[in-house]
């Protein structure tokens, strides 16, 4: 389609959605199950020039190099950026947040890459499985929903996903790098699927109800800074 590719997704929905997506801009049009293809390519070549923005501005979004975690290498807890300050030591593994502006991670002296990105994962994960049972808390009673369980994986191409039949819903592990106003919105996002799978008229109704302001969420999300791989929401 003008030398756009675009992903098509037939669903049960009133109304024609477009999104550009991160972290490649990809294209992907839901549309309702009677609407024409003529009509899709249509709508589509209407909005090109804003395709083609939304496109440029993830293209040129800011990330991060492969990080070979090292002292002096910047890296990021909760939305905020710290500098990674590697201490060597016998004994365990761990990390410690310091003046708001160092990662320290211990590690046995000679450690390799591998090693001190383990550590560091594994804290990572500690830190988000943390902030979950507050975010519980707070919206399975607002939403009218409760979820059996929550587990953290890294994924290429969510930030979190979840499945309606166990009621069990998974958070990507870079979420533990982003604000807390962004985890509580893919929180909130996949607690809503719980009611609505299809990202239809009605999950958008459903979100405006719950957190009103989670087109701004989402916009800080996907403009945060983008770590080597590839991937996004």
């Amino acid at each position: 389609m003008s030398g756009l590719a675009v992903d098509v997704i037939r669903k049960d929905i009133k109304h024609l959605h477009l999104a550009v997506y991160p972290p490649m801009g990809r294209v992907r049009v839901a549309a309702p199950l009677l609407v024409s293809d003529e009509a899709v390519r249509l709508a589509v070549i209407s909005r090109l020039p804003w395709i083609k923005r939304q496109k440029n501005r993830y293209l040129n979004q800011a990330r991060q190099s492969e990080r070979e975690f090292v002292s002096g290498e910047s890296h990021y807890s909760q939305g905020r950026r710290y500098r990674l300050n590697v201490i060597d030591q016998q004994g365990t593994s761990r990390v410690r947040l310091r003046n708001k502006s160092i990662i320290d991670l211990f590690v046995c002296e000679n450690s390799d890459k591998a090693h001190r990105q383990r550590v560091l994962l594994a804290w990572y994960r500690h830190q988000l499985k943390a902030q979950i049972p507050a975010l519980a808390a707070k919206w399975e009673p607002v939403i009218g929903v409760h979820v059996a369980d929550w587990r953290i994986k890294h994924m290429k191409t969510k930030w979190g996903t979840c499945n309606i039949e166990a009621r069990r819903i998974w958070l990507n592990l870079e979420l533990a790098k982003k604000s807390p106003q962004c985890l509580e919105y893919i929180v909130v996002h996949e607690m809503v699927h719980l009611l609505e799978r299809c990202h239809n008229d009605r999950f958008i109704e459903l979100m405006n109800q719950f957190m009103p302001q989670w087109r701004l969420h989402r916009e800080e999300l996907n403009g945060s800074v983008l770590g080597h791989e590839e991937w996004g929401y």
